[in-house]
């Protein structure tokens, strides 16, 4: 039962990305650079914000159960911020790097446009964000034990796995947004990005009350995903040009 477990709910909150991974970035090494290095990029901006809530807690009553609980929830907000201003950096390190190929290339064009960087950099922080917020969890769906026999919730595992499918997600949509705003200097984009991160982050404080954390965050997902579409620069008629071909 725990290899069931561990095993669906692996693909559930992986399954998507590796189907993305397979068929829009394994392919082309510039990609799979880009992928990496933005994975570093997430890994040091929560190496600082862990730094910054574990001062904050030694320098703190611990024995304050309330107050320990407020440096929890500054820490998940110190942890989007850093986020979000480590993705600007790399956005600023991507734009050199795509007028150094534009430079050396033949024709002077870069072989990879920012839009495609934008969707693999925020790919990568979904992929390495989503690893380690379940990583732990799915060594313990393994076993032993039983979820729920002491009266929890018994959809602890596939919640989580289902939350970090849109947290993947939802890093892709932002880093498409967030890049694009930041090409067409549009900072009230930013902000939005910026503020749905934090009510995502907010939102799994209500667990294990999970309709009321879950719900929200896919309706989120669906909008920010809308907003990527739009971003990017699709359209209906993009839509109705790519159902023809299919047909």
């Amino acid at each position: 039962m725990g290899l069931a477990v561990f095993f669906g709910c692996t693909f559930v909150a992986f399954g998507p990305a590796l189907s993305l991974f397979i068929l829009t970035v394994a392919g082309d090494p510039l990609r799979v650079i880009i992928l990496v290095a933005g994975s570093f990029f997430w890994l040091v901006s929560v190496l600082l914000s862990s730094l910054i809530w574990f001062i904050s807690v030694q320098v703190s009553d611990r024995n304050d159960s309330s107050l320990q609980y407020g440096l929890l929830i500054f820490g998940a907000a110190i942890s989007v911020l850093l986020q979000e201003a480590f993705r600007y950096a790399y956005y600023r390190l991507l734009k050199k790097a795509d007028e150094g190929l534009a430079t050396i290339s033949e024709d002077g064009r870069s072989p990879i446009s920012i839009g495609q960087m934008a969707y693999v950099s925020g790919f990568s922080f979904g992929i390495i964000s989503g690893v380690f917020s379940v990583i732990n969890i799915l060594a313990d769906a393994v076993g032993p034990g039983i979820v729920g026999v002491h009266g929890d919730s018994q959809y602890y595992f596939l919640t989580s796995a289902f939350l970090t499918m849109a947290i993947v997600f939802l890093h892709t949509f932002w880093g498409i947004i967030f890049f694009a705003a930041c090409e067409k200097r549009k900072p009230f984009h930013i902000v939005g990005v910026v503020l749905s991160h934090l009510i995502t982050s907010g939102l799994t404080f209500l667990n294990p009350w999970y309709e009321a954390s879950l719900i929200p965050i896919y309706i989120i997902t669906l909008g920010m995903g809308v907003w990527a579409f739009v971003a990017a620069g699709g359209s209906h008629h993009n839509i109705r040009k790519c159902l023809a071909c299919a047909q």
